[in-house]
């Protein structure tokens, strides 16, 4: 069982019986078996539940989970606290220091305070196998997020979307930017080369100045 909250259900339920997506769940049931996989099976879907629709703000767009043992926990980015926090997350960090001033934790990468305000943190691809990047790629995962990106796209309230990486900025086709806020930028991963170019990004207080012109309750980044 999948178990969403009931507004991501309510939406997402058609998409579930839709052929690619049964081609999809028979893909990751032989993968999950056969292989190792991140995120855990039963942490895939943990972005939704911890965000439930109506309360989405920020999209943030990743490429695909954490390669590693124990860092991947359904939230794009994110690690349970405790794990080290890896290269992307930590340039993350870096550019909102560098954006408003934010001290953040040296030792928590566990995004969930963020989710927990309404920041949705979304990979295009939602699994994948140890040691292999974008190895999930063309299995079927993006037209399942294609879809979520259009279900927030015509979601009621005006949201801030960060497409991280040349994946993520192709879901743009599907945002109307006219009423949304669509931020592009390259992955914060430092395999590609340009670091310091995403560490002097100011998404993040484009991203409040934004929702404070719309009369909607800015981001605390912090991690505490």
């Amino acid at each position: 069982m999948i178990n969403l909250p009931d507004d991501w259900e309510k939406v997402l339920r058609c998409e579930f019986e839709k052929p690619y997506y049964k081609e999809l769940r028979k893909f990751l049931k032989t993968e999950y078996s056969t292989r190792t996989v991140y995120p855990p099976a039963e942490d895939i879907y943990n972005a939704f539940r911890l965000t439930p629709l109506n309360n989405v703000k920020v999209v943030i767009l990743g490429q695909d989970p954490y390669i590693n043992r124990g860092e991947a926990h359904g939230l794009a980015f994110s690690v349970n606290t405790g794990v080290k926090i890896p290269p992307s997350l930590q340039n993350i960090y870096k550019a909102i220091h560098n954006d408003i001033g934010c001290d953040m934790s040296a030792e928590d990468g566990c995004l969930i305070p963020w989710a927990a305000q309404g920041v949705f943190l979304l990979n295009t691809v939602l699994t994948v196998r140890a040691s292999a990047s974008n190895s999930h790629q063309n299995h079927r995962w993006e037209e399942f997020t294609d879809s979520v990106v259009s279900i927030l796209n015509d979601h009621k309230s005006p949201k801030v979307f960060l497409l991280w990486g040349a994946k993520a900025k192709k879901k743009g086709e599907f945002i109307d930017s006219g009423y949304h806020l669509v931020i592009n930028g390259i992955h914060p991963s430092p395999l590609t080369g340009n670091s310091s170019t995403f560490i002097n990004y100011k998404h993040f207080s484009r991203t409040n100045e934004f929702f404070v012109k719309n009369n909607i309750e800015p981001i605390d980044w912090r991690i505490i």
